[in-house]
């Protein structure tokens, strides 16, 4: 296994190496002429950036100083989303090279066609002249040098309009700066998106069991807000002020809430004691709370006024609401028990359980859940990325129904990593429940 796990590891470091040095070679020394301070600026980009890179995680994950991890996370994770597109615009540009020097080599040559000069027309022998003929030429008439007509005198430069720069460095920099300004466009925008904060996403969801009473009662689901270094106190508030916002009678903190300690980010998550719903908020555990210290961090929820749902269950008016650890937990024998959480109750009373993972979706069926919560995927976060998290997952964001249990993953409130979405913006979902007695 060890042996396994180490030829996997060499072979995605040589993907990568390889990668990167092409991504140089097209962004770097195509463009240039010749060796010099753009090709080193070049290498020092790419290197210090997957430096700082491997710095913010190793910090993150080693507990490094707070302020440490602030000064390499914003530039090393934008450098991961900044790199990705950069590699997939130089990729895409693969494709394009050809095609754009056949179109450039194709012009250059009507380009030289249109510059030689038609040939004057030959005058016609006549037999016989007659009296209306025109008079022959006399001997004093200058002839027509052939040599002054002749297409050499009005040719182009070899290799057509384009000889300088050549087609081949005018074909790099084009690319080069198309996918330059493609991948910068595209990370800042990703970026700004995440900043400003989730957008509210409503969706209803009926359910056989509840009673006519509760129809129309609102669960607000906020996941994955991944407070850390990047993502701080000014973004908790913007969560807790969108999610009171949309005035719910209860709010489910579905895991992922932090990377990193109670004492680094503790700050950071006080406004969560600010959230306001009829019947409370509460929680349960990701995966990457057992990263941070789950213990650590059940408590300090349960004293900013969440209630979390260990492996547990509350009777609610209307239906029942349980919760289950996440299973990361395992590996500190801490992981999901649908049986505490679900064994004993009334099958007749409708059941929504919070579950951190959709792959929990299956023991959730098995226990007879009418509506799993989840989060964890982020909706692939960054494209291609849901091509990845799709086949991990059972369902990757939505609502799908799965037996006569229904599970519905929302994309999530920030972002792990870069803090930068493409292609899966982020949310607060408001579930609306609907009572089919209604």
């Amino acid at each position: 296994m060890v042996i396994v796990f180490a030829l996997v590891a060499l072979l995605v470091l040589s993907v990568v190496v390889v990668g990167n040095w092409w991504m140089w070679r097209r962004l770097f020394r195509d463009t240039t002429r010749a060796p010099g301070l753009v090709r080193r600026v070049g290498v020092v980009v790419i290197a210090g950036g997957w430096a700082l890179t491997i710095g913010g995680l190793v910090a993150e994950r080693t507990g490094a100083p707070f302020w440490l991890q602030q000064v390499l996370a914003w530039p090393g994770f934008l450098w991961l989303a900044l790199a990705m597109y950069l590699m997939l615009g130089v990729l895409a540009g693969e494709l394009v090279r050809p095609l754009l020097r056949r179109w450039l080599e194709r012009r250059a040559r009507a380009g030289e066609a249109e510059a030689v000069p038609a040939p004057e027309p030959e005058p016609v022998p006549v037999a016989a002249a007659g009296p209306a003929d025109p008079p022959p030429p006399s001997a004093t008439d200058t002839p027509t040098d052939s040599a002054t007509d002749s297409p050499a005198d009005s040719t182009t430069p070899p290799g057509g309009p384009l000889a300088t720069p050549t087609r081949r460095l005018f074909v790099s920099r084009v690319i080069a700066g198309t996918a330059a300004a493609a991948a910068v466009g595209t990370v800042g925008y990703g970026t700004y998106g995440v900043l400003r904060g989730p957008k509210v996403k409503r969706v209803t969801v009926p359910l056989a069991k509840l009673p006519r009473a509760a129809h129309g009662y609102r669960i607000a689901v906020v996941s994955d807000v991944h407070l850390g270094p990047v993502l701080g106190r000014g973004f908790t508030q913007k969560v807790v002020d969108t999610i009171n916002g949309t005035q719910p009678d209860l709010i489910a903190v579905v895991g992922d809430l932090v990377d990193g300690s109670v004492k680094d980010l503790g700050p950071a998550a006080a406004p969560l004691a600010g959230l306001r719903a009829r019947h409370g908020a509460y929680f349960v555990t990701g995966n990457h709370e057992y990263f941070s210290g789950a213990e650590q961090w059940i408590e300090e929820v349960r004293r900013l006024g969440l209630r979390p749902l260990e492996n547990a269950r509350t009777e609610l008016p209307h239906f029942d609401l349980a919760g289950v650890n996440d299973v990361a937990g395992e590996s500190e024998g801490q992981g999901p028990d649908f049986a505490k959480a679900l064994g004993d109750r009334d099958r007749a009373r409708a059941c929504v359980l919070l579950a951190h993972q959709p792959v929990q979706i299956h023991d959730a069926v098995d226990h007879g859940v009418d509506l799993q919560l989840s989060g964890h995927t982020h909706g692939g976060q960054l494209w291609p990325g849901n091509l990845v998290a799709g086949l991990a997952n059972p369902t990757l964001a939505g609502l799908e129904r799965y037996g006569d249990t229904q599970l519905y993953v929302s994309r999530g409130a920030g972002a792990w990593g870069p803090p930068t979405r493409v292609g899966a913006e982020s949310d607060i979902t408001v579930i609306e429940l609907a009572s089919r007695q209604a």
